[in-house]
């Protein structure tokens, strides 16, 4: 080669799940039908009104430009009443919600707008390798924090609060968990929110299986006083079988989404407007809709 690649490149690697889709793809070619139980992309597809919204605002000549970054105030309104409605939440619906192409993005986001280079991230061990592999690419260096599926509390609050803390920014957190599905309550998120208020770095809640095979679905917002340290990462992925959409959006105080945005604003150019549509047609699907595809989950799971 005629240059060098960048030293950021030096600790990545081509992004986990995309190799294991490779292998998957090449032992299927050869016959061997294998069942991934990796990346987690619902084969199920989205309410019929949602298809049906995309194809509808298509078809307008006008939709096809530039737009805002921010989203459609039609979809932040959508969102805020989304929220209120599944976690009993208000958020302001212009300054609280920023849309996004697919929570993924906005792990990148995140930490190109708060880490620098030698800055500390918790991740949690097992957990989404993006986090890991987005802290080392803005240079930041990763500490694992155990999640266990059977200790009765899933991370050892008083482990973290007895270590060095002083250079970690942020800390990673995700319930329900992948992969090992547990589940938060209150409790643990309160005594997360107060850790970060006490050690003084920025909590990020990563949350896109909350309607999946969960009765009480939870937001870090449940805690009172929580936006004053944390955001919330939230999917249609997954709850809206929506993956291949990539469409998701960030929650949080204004303060902090305005540096986000910062980011965003120089990575794309707007989320395609009838997709945005349709997003709203996705958050307006009924309880009927949701506990169907729960059903289906549940039958597989036994």
């Amino acid at each position: 080669m005629i240059i060098e690649k960048a030293n950021r490149l030096a600790n990545v690697n081509e992004y986990y799940l995309s190799l294991k889709l490779e292998e998957i793809r090449k032992m299927n070619l050869k016959g061997d039908n294998v069942i991934n139980l990796g990346i987690g992309s619902p084969d199920l597809a989205p309410s019929e009104a949602t298809i049906n919204s995309l194809a509808r605002f298509a078809q307008g000549p006008k939709n096809h430009g530039y737009q805002n970054y921010r989203g459609i105030p039609e979809l932040r309104k959508a969102i805020a009443q989304w929220y209120e409605k599944t976690y009993q939440i208000s958020l302001k619906k212009y300054h609280e919600i920023l849309p996004l192409m697919g929570s993924k993005e906005g792990i990148m986001h995140i930490s190109m707008a708060y880490l620098n280079e030698g800055d500390e991230v918790l991740v949690p061990d097992p957990g989404y390798p993006t986090y890991t592999s987005v802290s080392n690419l803005v240079g930041a260096k990763v500490r694992t924090y155990e999640v266990s599926a059977i200790n009765k509390k899933s991370i050892d609050i008083e482990l973290l609060r007895k270590s060095d803390l002083s250079k970690v920014k942020i800390m990673w957190i995700n319930f329900p968990h992948m992969p090992t599905g547990r589940k938060a309550d209150l409790e643990l998120l309160q005594e997360l929110v107060a850790l970060a208020k006490e050690k003084s770095f920025l909590l990020c809640h990563d949350n896109p299986y909350s309607l999946i095979l969960n009765n009480k679905p939870a937001s870090i917002f449940n805690v009172e006083g929580a936006e004053e340290v944390a955001l919330e990462l939230n999917s249609f992925s997954k709850s809206h079988n929506m993956a291949g959409w990539r469409l998701g959006w960030l929650a949080g105080k204004s303060d902090f989404l305005q540096h986000v945005l910062t980011v965003k604003t120089n990575f794309d150019s707007g989320m395609f407007l009838p997709i945005q549509h349709a997003a709203i047609e996705a958050l307006n699907n009924s309880q009927e809709w949701h506990k169907e595809q729960n059903r289906i989950y549940q039958e597989r799971k036994i």
